[in-house]
């Protein structure tokens, strides 16, 4: 049962996250106010990071920014050996 409640957590993370991700594509595009890169990264550490770093190379945004990509992928290794641990070990 919990682990249904943590795929339905995090498939609304993430699609909330991916809008975020969309919006400020949009923004960018359209010489607009950003959302803050902190924000995004906010989306990816709380879950999110599931289908926004599929997204990011979708829409290709944020795609070539080194720095913005690495903290990423960390958050992806985070949440992977975290998931990993609780499967294995709970």
């Amino acid at each position: 049962m919990a682990l249904q409640y943590l795929a339905l957590y995090l498939l609304a993370i993430g699609i909330v996250g991916v809008i975020f991700l969309c919006t400020d594509k949009y923004k960018a595009t359209h010489e607009k106010w950003r959302i803050k890169e902190r924000t995004l990264h906010t989306f990816e550490w709380i879950g999110g990071v599931f289908l926004m770093l599929p997204a990011m190379y979708i829409i290709r945004h944020k795609n070539r920014k080194v720095a913005y990509y690495w903290i990423t992928y960390a958050a992806l290794v985070a949440w992977v050996a975290g998931l990993w641990y609780w499967y294995c070990y709970r």
